[in-house]
């Protein structure tokens, strides 16, 4: 079973509940979302096509790339605090979105609760999967598992994201330490790169 496959009926269901009731955009690649909201308005946004990265805003971490199909947002604004991260388009992109408690409303008004827990327990295990990855590794582990799952993307996205910057910014590993250990699976013919981004892996050694 493909640990990252996503609940596509479920999907499908809160995506034909929310559309009559939004506001559709397409963005090329490099665009933010929502960038001149006001900081307590949250959204619930459906990505139809396309990629979007998701940044933390206090520190601009690079928390993940996503592709659609996607939901973002439908339990914003839950705990009383607004969203606190920063969408920004990766290719050109397209869907709609609409204020998050308008979502709610129309969610519980269709009985569509189950469909929404479905999806946002996806999420979580995709987050409790990352951790795993990140939390508590050492440098090599992280850049290891995140070189696996780039190997994992379609080659259009992998040929927009440079391998060391993508790294970078998802870990806070130094560039140095980044670069020297690129260098190393290169030369030890482990992975594939060209012109900063990944071609292929071969194999990853478990150990540096």
């Amino acid at each position: 079973m493909n640990r990252y496959a996503k609940p596509i009926s479920e999907f499908s269901r809160l995506e034909k509940c929310l559309a009559g009731h939004c506001t559709p955009f397409k963005l090329a690649a490099q665009h933010p979302l929502f960038g001149d909201r006001e900081e307590d308005e949250n959204y619930a946004l459906v990505l139809q096509s396309g990629t979007l990265s998701i940044h933390r805003q206090q520190d601009d971490l690079l928390v993940e790339i996503v592709a659609a199909p996607y939901i973002f947002g439908i339990n914003a604004g839950m705990m009383g605090c607004s969203t606190e991260y920063l969408l920004v388009s990766q290719s050109l992109c397209s869907g709609f979105y609409l204020p998050a408690p308008d979502a709610r409303h129309l969610i519980q008004q269709a009985g569509l609760w189950a469909d929404a827990f479905s999806w946002l327990s996806w999420h979580h295990r995709v987050m409790e999967i990352r951790d795993t990855q990140l939390v508590g590794n050492n440098s090599y582990s992280q850049i290891r598992s995140i070189l696996l799952d780039m190997a994992q993307w379609d080659e259009a996205l992998r040929m927009r994201v440079g391998v060391m910057d993508f790294i970078q910014r998802r870990t806070r590993i130094s560039r140095s330490v980044v670069a020297e250990v690129l260098a190393a699976l290169r030369q030890g013919d482990y992975i594939n790169m060209a012109r900063g981004k990944l071609v292929s892996i071969n194999r990853l050694p478990t150990e540096y």
